[in-house]
């Protein structure tokens, strides 16, 4: 056996196309959509990161502001251009790029994000309407995991998913995304870590396994079900390469599996421009 690959480069360039079409209508009413980032320091990935998301804006026609302060900033520094975009209506949707330097209450600075312009979908309120069920933003990466799987005809619903993590940005929020009941998600969903009793053992036992751990190679083909979904959500670096949470030896076991490149990043990207353009078209 050797899985289809669940493909997030050409899903994103649909979910792109989609969110271009919005935006020329909005621009057709006299509203240009600004997504806003903050990166504080120099972290190479960290900037890497927020360029592409710039590049994405244009290629979608977003007006896309950025500010970027020195590793010196402080507290103070950070919250004021927090403040800046939250009252800048020119900015729709914005985000702070984590990590932040040492030192610096990123939860503070968290908590001082205006919800309306929340673009990660991360904010407590947002997540507070997330386990309600109600409208909001959702997060960016758990959101394109699940159009993910659905978009390739993955059975989704009334099956078992194993999530490995328990992070804000993806294993918590998936969790509770993929239990509620509504199209692509109403599984039964167990999450796991490694400091569990045998971690591989429940691993096994999914239908679907979405790895995101941060730890490369965490997942191998032993611990998976043949037939199983494999989506590699974690990623760690070795110097400049970029791993996976999925060992390579996996596709030989599942039906369907994630690239190590081109799977879910691209679809966290696309999801944050969907989030973008939502949030213009509230304020209209």
């Amino acid at each position: 056996m050797s899985a289809s690959l669940l493909d997030g480069e050409s899903l994103a360039a649909r979910v792109r196309a989609e969110v271009a079409d919005r935006v020329g209508r909005l621009k057709g009413e006299g509203i240009e959509v600004g997504l806003g980032t903050i990166l504080v320091g120099d972290d190479g990935p960290s900037a890497r990161y927020v360029a592409m998301k710039h590049e994405d804006c244009a290629e979608v026609g977003i007006n896309s502001v950025h500010e970027h302060l020195g590793a010196t900033a402080s507290q103070e520094d950070i919250e004021a251009a927090v403040a800046r975009f939250n009252a800048d209506p020119a900015v729709h949707a914005y985000l702070v790029q984590l990590p932040l330097p040492d030192g610096i209450d990123e939860e503070r600075v968290l908590l001082a994000v205006d919800p309306e312009k929340d673009v990660d979908g991360l904010h407590p309120v947002n997540l507070g309407k997330l386990v309600m069920g109600a409208a909001g933003p959702l997060p960016c990466t758990p959101a394109g995991i699940v159009e993910l799987l659905h978009a390739n005809d993955v059975p989704v619903e009334g099956r078992h998913v194993v999530v490995i993590g328990r992070g804000l940005t993806i294993g918590r929020p998936l969790a509770l995304l993929l239990a509620m009941k509504r199209p692509g998600c109403n599984a039964a969903v167990t999450v796991v870590h490694t400091g569990v009793d045998d971690f591989a053992g429940l691993v096994r036992q999914g239908d679907v396994v979405v790895a995101a751990a941060g730890r490369a190679g965490l997942v191998t083909a032993d611990m998976i079900k043949p037939g199983a979904a494999v989506v590699g959500a974690g990623t760690s670096w070795e110097g400049r390469k970029l791993l996976s949470d999925v060992d390579e030896g996996v596709a030989e076991v599942a039906s369907w599996i994630t690239p190590r490149l081109g799977g879910v990043g691209p679809m966290t990207r696309a999801m944050l421009l969907r989030n973008a353009v939502r949030a213009a078209e509230r304020v209209r």
